[in-house]
């Protein structure tokens, strides 16, 4: 059922299901204490407060343009894009370097990953979604022509490292938190954040650049902005100094257009078997 509502809803223009996405974020957040609690702590801890109206109707944009996004037609999905930048990430790419892409929770990331499969090979780390149902749904809208996905696994681990060392680019989501015994505190916005070690260990293992890239949500529909910006910081030091590193470049990526991210996502649990973070850890 939610393979045929997701296909139905992308024949509809753009303007209205983000007109629709702004109208569910607000039943959310008004319905569920949970989920507004964690949004507005999230965003007070950022200094963001005040963009909590915006925040609010970006997070339900968010969910119902996946529709247009996943099951609109790939011609039709492209054209409401434009690329900034590009020239940097060739630049890489003729170098024959591999790229580590890092993208955030920043406004329509599933859209970089498809912009970026236009013009060269990606592979992007993948985690199933804990309900079957969506689950292919998800891997068939991220499956096409030229955009591959590894498992978060050690196979999958062994795919990525793989990919940069023949020199193509993959796609990692660095805010997600990880599992048990593959990250490490890290602060984030001022307060100690599991943060996963990966991508500058494959960075290092397979002799790659750092890119960031986001998609910007323009207003009223009008479309996306795909935006590649180089990545400033320094991956010397221990696991946790490259988890700090990366994490500060998330802060500043994200100050960009504050109000497109996800800032209802439980950013600050601490995973099962996890021990609390020292003090140092907000240092």
């Amino acid at each position: 059922m939610l393979v045929i509502l997701f296909r139905v809803l992308s024949i509809f223009p753009l303007r209205m299901l983000h007109a629709l996405g702004a109208g569910l974020g607000w039943l959310v957040y008004l319905s569920s204490p949970s989920y507004r609690r964690r949004l507005d702590a999230n965003l007070a801890q950022a200094g963001y407060g005040a963009h909590r109206r915006g925040a609010v109707a970006e997070a339900g944009k968010a969910i119902v343009e996946l529709a247009f996004v996943w099951c609109g037609k790939p011609e039709r999905v492209a054209r409401r894009a434009t690329v900034e930048n590009w020239d940097m990430v060739q630049r890489v790419l003729d170098a024959g370097r591999g790229i580590v892409f890092l993208t955030p929770h920043l406004g329509c990331f599933e859209m970089t990953a498809q912009q970026i499969a236009l013009r060269t090979a990606l592979t992007v780390m993948y985690r199933p979604p804990r309900k079957s149902a969506l689950k292919p749904l998800v891997e068939g809208a991220r499956a096409r022509h030229n955009l591959h996905l590894a498992p978060a696994t050690l196979a999958g681990v062994r795919i990525l490292a793989k990919t940069l060392k023949s020199g193509q680019p993959i796609g990692v989501l660095p805010d997600q938190v990880p599992q048990e015994g593959e990250g490490v505190w890290a602060p984030f916005f001022g307060r100690p954040a599991y943060t996963m070690t990966l991508p500058a260990k494959l960075a290092q293992l397979g002799r790659a650049d750092i890119l960031l890239v986001y998609a910007e949500r323009l207003p009223r529909g009008r479309g996306y902005v795909v935006r590649f910006v180089a990545f400033e910081g320094d991956l010397s030091g221990t696991a946790a100094d490259q988890a700090a590193s990366i994490n500060r470049a998330m802060e500043a990526l994200i100050a960009r257009c504050p109000a497109q991210y996800f800032w209802s996502y439980n950013r600050y649990k601490q995973p099962e078997g996890v021990a609390a973070p020292q003090a140092e850890a907000v240092a």
